[in-house]
């Protein structure tokens, strides 16, 4: 059968099978039994694999750390590596996050694009070259990652267990091709109080952000009810005519002020492209003249040192690379309370530094300030080369399926195509899309979908059928 033929056949199965899995709020939560990133992960995991045996492919859960699904014969395998484990969804969504609705050609929901559309794609691709009756000279197999988001302990776990594809693709970032991938480093900046607080206004906690790698869009300040009231709402009004921040004000559960910062969210690797509520909180405390306690110097260092800033300046980190561009910074979660501070940043750095470098920079900012770093997860860069089989033949398939011409490119974004050799993202967003992974109301598609599918059977094909 004609590939494109069978795909368009099976639109519609394709769309209802995306939205079934999107319906699944799979956020890691708490281990279980067998469910080592929660429920909801685990549901996606079964109902993908119960979807992919449906389909007629062999099929396997490795402890619920990841599975597969596989066909054809041969030596080598290809492996498609993608993730059904999400960010959380954040607010201010128009439609319900889970609900996958369908509005004016887009399928709206958590997922969507990032990553359950696209690996769903691939696996209907895969059904299309089996159903086209070719001979296969390689294996293809689909990986389901449930941890791409966090830590990804599924991948290491999931090569303990199975062999490594001999090459590979990720759906899980933008076409033509992407063969640079930024180094990726999380640390965690900290610092103890004193009990002998001297803070002119007290706080009792901060806390804003979901995760490391996402553009944080809510930030709340709660302040002690010590009669500082009017300061506090004088200086919201000033700071919401001076500035465009998006700062309003409640009371806490013991009556005491509580500020909200409202930001927009957007991927960890494209911070500029959001607006963060941590970094708008920060300056709205630190231009209001909190004292001189070890809370205000902690705030005071985050907010001079990093701010709206996005390239890293301020920690020694404005680097630079002509392989893969420049570093960015993302000031993703934050928790203060009367006896401590957290901030966690993540950062993207180009491929021609080393982690230590990266290490020995941020220490050399933090000289003298009283404040401790925890370095707590590096990725190495990807850098494959341009000149292959691989590339050579994802990119002229990109090409007669588009008609556009395709180059390879790099990004700062980090992909399941580091966890193998030879391996390199490929799709989904086409050039000229809006970002929208990572961000309210996240949504695919239905023609790029159905593209990307045509796409992803027609490279599977080049790739593995004689």
């Amino acid at each position: 059968m004609n590939l494109d033929r069978y795909i368009d056949e099976h639109k519609e199965e394709i769309i209802r099978s995306v939205q079934e899995i999107v319906r699944i709020p799979s956020v890691e939560g708490p281990a279980l039994p067998g469910k080592p990133f929660g429920r909801e992960v685990d549901e996606a995991l079964r109902k993908t694999l119960e979807l992919a045996e449906s389909l007629g492919f062999r099929v396997k859960n490795v402890d619920g750390y990841a599975g597969h699904a596989e066909f054809g014969e041969g030596e080598e395998t290809m492996g498609i590596l993608g993730h059904l484990d999400v960010v959380p969804e954040g607010s201010g969504w128009t439609y319900p996050p889970y609900e996958a609705r369908i509005v004016d050609g887009k399928i709206y929901g958590r997922g969507t694009q990032d990553n359950k559309g696209p690996i769903i794609g691939a696996l209907y691709a895969m059904k299309a070259v089996m159903e086209s009756g070719r001979k296969m000279k390689r294996k293809v197999r689909i990986i389901f990652g449930t941890d791409e988001e966090s830590g990804w302990e599924d991948m290491a776990y999931y090569f303990k267990k199975e062999p490594i594809p001999d090459f590979g693709v990720s759906p899980d970032a933008d076409y033509p091709v992407i063969n640079v991938e930024k180094g990726i480093a999380t640390f965690k900046l900290k610092k103890k109080f004193a009990s002998d607080d001297c803070s002119a206004v007290k706080i009792r906690t901060i806390i804003g952000g979901h995760r490391p790698n996402m553009v944080p869009d809510e930030c709340r300040c709660c302040f002690l009810p010590t009669g500082d009231q009017d300061k506090i709402l004088n200086h919201l009004h000033s700071m919401k005519q001076f500035s465009d921040y998006d700062l309003s004000a409640g009371f806490c559960e013991d009556s005491g002020v509580e500020v909200i910062a409202k930001g927009v969210s957007a991927h960890g690797s494209i911070p500029e492209k959001g607006k963060n509520a941590i970094a708008h909180m920060l300056a709205f405390l630190c231009t209001m003249g909190l004292g001189n306690s070890e809370m205000e110097q902690f705030l005071l260092f985050l907010n001079n040192r990093i701010g709206t800033d996005t390239t890293g300046k301020g920690l020694n980190l404005d680097l630079e690379d002509k392989v893969s561009g420049r570093l960015t910074l993302n000031l993703g979660t934050i928790s203060v309370d009367q006896n401590q501070g957290e901030a966690v940043i993540n950062i993207r750095y180009p491929v021609t530094f080393s982690e230590q470098q990266i290490k020995d920079k941020v220490l050399s900012a933090l000289e003298g300030s009283g404040i401790e770093v925890e370095f707590m997860d590096f990725v190495p860069p990807l850098h494959v080369p341009e000149e292959g089989f691989l590339i050579e033949t994802l990119k002229k398939v990109y090409t007669e399926k588009t008609g556009q011409p395709a180059k390879a490119l790099a990004i700062g974004g980090g992909t399941f195509a580091r966890a193998i050799k030879n391996a390199v993202a490929f799709g989904p967003a086409f050039p000229g899309r809006p970002e929208v992974a990572h961000e309210k109301d996240e949504y695919i598609s239905i023609d790029d979908l159905i593209l990307h599918t045509k796409i992803y059977a027609h490279a599977i094909a080049a790739l593995c059928c004689e």
